[in-house]
């Protein structure tokens, strides 16, 4: 357990299952209190009671964090539970798969409202509570937030979109001692693939990707526990993402080609 953060608050939207999970069991385990939010109640509780099982403190909230509402009222029941917000992490997110020429219009409106407006109004809401405590922000980008991803034009956008707000905000805010962390994983284990939308706005239900060999979502939250506990500003997680946003700051036109080829070789790409 790290004393420094020993009894915060931690707010994690997605919590359900994957990342989220992993923070939610992560910081639990550091010494926090932890409300979880998502839309399944059943998945919620079960990580709810493992925490519990575990010696730690956790409540649940069922939250549509597409809805400004739900995340008003999700900041509203976090603090009349725990007093106080110390960390947000806006984790919920889902993705995409489809070519942009074939997909339809609200894929993209529905990717963006769920990554990108989430965070903006937890962000909002949390906000007042996270600065009495000088606490943090913590966002969920992506390596596909530094590289446009072929086939994937609404999960970039909103992960790009979600570093240039959370950029701004840490800037905005960097007399006030608010905690701004930009997360970047690479591909993680996760069922966020199979929950993929494709062109129609249908579940993808598959993985184009042998999950097993992915970065851990555990280590994941590991490393946005580093990161909030030395308030570091962007962590970029994976040996192929952190080459990736190496090589593509010198040489982009080549990274173009790469990550085309790349996604060309995957289950049932777009581009075979």
């Amino acid at each position: 357990m790290d004393q420094k953060l020993k009894d915060k608050v931690v707010l994690i939207t997605g919590a359900s299952s994957g990342i989220g999970k992993a923070c939610a069991l992560t910081f639990a385990k550091a010494g926090c209190r932890v409300m979880l939010a998502a839309r399944d109640e059943m998945k919620l509780q079960q990580v709810a009671d493992e925490i519990k099982g575990l010696g730690g403190k956790a409540e649940w909230f069922k939250a549509d964090v597409a809805r400004e509402e739900d995340c008003r009222d999700l900041v509203i029941a976090t603090v009349q539970k725990f007093n106080k917000i110390d960390i947000l992490i806006a984790n919920a997110g889902i993705s995409m798969r489809a070519i942009f020429a074939d997909v339809h219009l609200d894929v993209l409106k529905q990717l963006m409202d769920i990554n990108f407006w989430s965070v903006v109004y937890c962000t909002k809401f949390a906000m007042p509570e996270i600065l009495k405590n000088k606490g943090s922000i913590v966002g969920m980008s992506s390596i596909a937030g530094f590289k446009g991803l072929p086939g994937r034009t609404g999960y970039s956008a909103s992960k790009f979109a979600i570093r240039g707000f959370l950029e701004s905000l840490r800037i905005e805010n960097l007399k006030t001692g608010l905690h701004v962390l930009i997360a970047c994983p690479g591909y993680t284990a996760s069922n966020i693939r199979s929950n993929a939308l494709n062109k129609e706005g249908r579940q993808q239900g598959d993985t184009p990707f042998d999950e097993s060999k992915l970065m851990s979502a555990e280590y994941v939250a590991n490393e946005i526990l580093r990161g909030v506990i030395h308030r570091k500003q962007t962590i970029i997680l994976g040996r192929q993402g952190k080459l990736t946003v190496l090589v593509n700051k010198f040489f982009p036109n080549f990274m173009d080609r790469m990550v085309y080829k790349v996604v060309s070789k995957e289950k049932d790409s777009p581009f075979q």
